[in-house]
């Protein structure tokens, strides 16, 4: 991961100040979920992925796409349109932004309880999260209707 310190001086001040514009989130009440081993998984993430029968994000793009769990991923297209995101390990092994082979074989041997049959992603580089108040809110929905118990977050 590139630090602020890597960066030359103009481009960290910059992407500071953009943090520092982020309206807080506060943390929500506290749950107590039920065991992994118990539970359903899917993963939510903000690669703008998407299979290739689908439409690909653009610039300011709120909406998400629905992934099927068994998705082959010579079907999968990276329509990120940050040109601050580095594709490389995405195109070395898709598991970078959307680990869905790890958490098979994480069921597999029982560690979780099972995987969701749907994953949704996001575009990411998004300046204003709180602009998928709506679409998370529906997606939250979604993964409550399909059983989910644990959603992966994974940010890119």
């Amino acid at each position: 991961m590139v630090r602020l310190s890597d960066l030359h001086e103009a481009e960290a001040e910059h992407l500071q100040a953009r943090a520092d514009a982020m309206p807080r989130i506060e943390p929500g009440v506290w749950i107590t979920p039920k065991p992994l081993a118990e539970s359903t998984v899917a993963i939510v993430s903000t690669a703008g992925l998407h299979l290739r029968s689908d439409a690909p994000f653009t610039l300011g793009a709120l909406d998400y796409r629905v992934m099927p769990s068994d998705a082959d991923w010579g079907d999968v297209v990276l329509s990120h349109v940050s040109t601050n995101f580095d594709r490389s390990a995405f195109q070395q092994d898709p598991n970078i932004s959307f680990p869905a082979e790890r958490l098979r074989e994480m069921a597999d041997v029982g560690e979780i309880g099972g995987v969701s049959k749907w994953h949704y992603s996001f575009m990411g580089a998004m300046p204003a999260p709180q602009l998928f108040e709506d679409t998370g809110t529906e997606v939250g929905r979604l993964l409550a209707a399909d059983g989910v118990d644990v959603a992966l977050l994974v940010p890119v």
